[in-house]
């Protein structure tokens, strides 16, 4: 059934026609990576169900006793000056029935140098984004699907201009412990904005991010697969860069297929012993690779891998994902069980 419902829900949520996502709506910063292990496996990934406190900040469904006193730090260098960072914790009570999450994400844009409409220099400002939120989920009786969901405030200071939000994320995930099979379902930040930078409110980025993972029978593998903005159909552009010269002197603009915008909301990625004190894994997001794509040259956008460490009680992972040849990304992350 939960099968059937997932199949219909992708082609509804895939039916209308858009034009590309980027510069579209406020608060993007909620859409970045939460933890190494997303970032290595391509990012957005919506299916692991274990002790990962990151986790539920993507999926709330995934929130468990698992994850039952468990804290978790992670901090990155983006681009230029620009650091992120998240925090998470989740807490257990009645019995090990009740688990509550709590989750920050926070980043900061640096410094900027402020100058007026007449090229005149003026002051220095900076610019930051923050937001947390608290998650709960549950089992439905009887069946093998949880549902879960998170509230988030949002706070956004960019030079001057102050702006306040909120949101709410709903999650489903199905488990087939049989087959080793997970299922999942989000829709992230639908919400609004309290207090906007000026006088317009503007949207927040809502997204569906759907996917599968399974774990090999003989092989300790677990491998995801993410299917992200399912929310509108066409996420490409054409590039400039690759269009087409004539004779006449004139340039005919690309044309991106089907299959090649069907391609671009999908993430792929494996992790190697998973369920060990040490894990190897890699990732591949089709949307990136082809956004950054330089024209003659290979640069291996999309790609990601990282690893991870358990000492005790104290996990430490690691991620680096290729952007361009000029930018790339690290991020490091320490989880530790204060049980």
């Amino acid at each position: 059934m939960f099968k059937k419902l997932f199949i219909v829900l992708f082609v509804l949520f895939c039916a209308d026609s858009f034009s590309q996502i980027g510069g579209k709506y406020v608060y993007q910063f909620l859409n970045l990576v939460t933890s190494p292990r997303q970032a290595s496996l391509g990012g957005k990934v919506v299916t692991i169900h274990d002790y990962d406190v990151n986790q539920a900040i993507f999926n709330p469904a995934t929130i468990n006793e698992e994850m039952d006193n468990h804290l978790s730090v992670n901090y990155g260098s983006y681009f230029g000056e620009v650091t992120y960072g998240t925090a998470a914790y989740a807490y257990t009570y009645d019995r090990h029935k009740q688990t509550f999450h709590v989750g920050v994400n926070y980043v900061n844009y640096g410094k900027f140098d402020g100058y007026d409409e007449n090229g005149l220099q003026t002051a220095e400002f900076s610019g930051s984004e923050i937001a947390l939120s608290v998650g709960y989920a549950r089992n439905i009786p009887w069946t093998d699907i949880y549902i879960g969901g998170n509230v988030k405030m949002i706070s956004s200071t960019l030079e001057s201009y102050n702006s306040f939000g909120a949101a709410v994320d709903i999650g489903a995930l199905y488990i087939d412990d049989y087959n080793d099979i997970n299922i999942g379902l989000s829709l992230r930040n639908m919400g609004f904005q309290i207090t906007p930078y000026a006088d317009t409110r503007e949207k927040l980025p809502f997204e569906i991010v759907a996917g599968v993972s399974q774990e090999m029978e003989n092989v300790p593998i677990r491998w995801h697969l993410t299917l992200e903005n399912l929310q509108q159909w066409n996420i490409a552009f054409s590039n400039p860069n690759r269009a087409e010269g004539s004779l006449d002197g004139g340039s005919t603009e690309e044309k991106v297929s089907f299959f090649n915008n069907a391609l671009r909301h999908v993430i792929v990625g494996a992790e190697l012993f998973p369920a060990r004190s040490f894990s190897v894994r890699l990732g591949y997001n089709f949307r990136r690779a082809e956004e950054l794509r330089i024209v003659e040259q290979r640069n291996f956008s999309g790609i990601s891998a990282g690893f991870g460490l358990r000492f005790n009680n104290i996990r430490f992972d690691y991620s680096y994902s290729r952007y361009t040849a000029a930018a790339n990304t690290s991020l490091f992350g320490l989880m530790i069980n204060l049980q």
